[in-house]
């Protein structure tokens, strides 16, 4: 326990000396600004292109904007937010192998399932205040503009979202356990994302995917509620485990 405590320590300070704390902080709140701010500036665009339309045939009716638009954007610019935090993430067990900085910490007895829960733990710690902080920003506009409590379960669907990162991390920490490079740990994060999308295709197994808990906008519209979910979530949830407990015997077995 000492162990892992001293490595996360490590962890977290090393995510701030090299600012990637600060730098992926800074994507949450800038897309947490993003969601009102694209809904509030849609009926200007509408109006800065209504003579262009017109001059096609199309005419534009009055476009009303409601706190709805700025959760539609939230769903459609999280996406983004999460790829970043992988690509800055990706490396961040294969690059202590191909440096060798793992060597002097296991001969002084730090074990190495110490080395992959503390970086597992630094990583659901960034993506976790990233993701409330960016919550909270959207959830504070939206409802200065407009009015949060025409949007339903809000804050389910945020942690729906979270159990999702949380997904995509362990994906991360299983594939750096045979892996040779950050580059090859993202193939398999994205080979995954592939794959589940592939089988949202066919309608009966979209409710049991783990992208299920990406399909927010049903859910602030009233149409799906949370038990519409469970099955998914607890899906994904057993699934991130599987991975790590996973990874843990492959990262025994590799050669520092």
């Amino acid at each position: 326990m000492k162990g892992f405590i001293a490595f996360f320590e490590k962890e977290v300070r090393e995510l701030v000396r090299t600012k990637r704390l600060l730098i992926l902080l800074a994507v949450f709140v800038i897309v947490g600004i993003m969601d009102p701010a694209v809904a509030k500036l849609t009926p200007k665009l509408f109006e800065l292109m209504a003579d262009d339309l017109s001059e096609q045939g199309i005419v534009l009716g009055e476009v009303k904007v409601t706190a709805l638009d700025s959760w539609t954007q939230f769903v459609k610019n999280m996406p983004m937010a999460l790829i970043v935090l992988l690509i800055m993430f990706g490396g961040i067990y294969t690059s202590e192998y191909t440096k060798g900085t793992l060597i002097p910490l296991l001969t002084k007895g730090l074990s190495r399932s110490s080395v992959v829960l503390s970086k597992l733990a630094a990583m659901l710690l960034t993506w976790s205040a990233g993701l409330w902080l960016c919550y909270g920003i959207t959830y504070f506009y939206s409802d200065w503009y407009w009015d949060n409590s025409a949007v339903n379960r809000l804050g389910f669907a945020c942690f729906c979202w979270w159990l999702f990162g949380v997904l995509m991390i362990c994906c991360i920490v299983f594939f750096s356990s045979f892996s040779g490079s950050g580059a090859q740990v993202l193939l398999g994060c994205g080979a995954v994302y592939f794959a589940m999308t592939m089988a949202g295709m066919y309608s009966k197994a979209k409710e049991y995917l783990p992208t299920r808990l990406c399909d927010s906008v049903p859910l602030y519209k009233g149409e799906l509620v949370p038990s519409d979910y469970t099955a998914a979530a607890v899906i994904t949830a057993a699934i991130s485990a599987v991975l790590v407990l996973a990874a843990l015997p492959l990262t025994h077995r590799r050669q520092v």
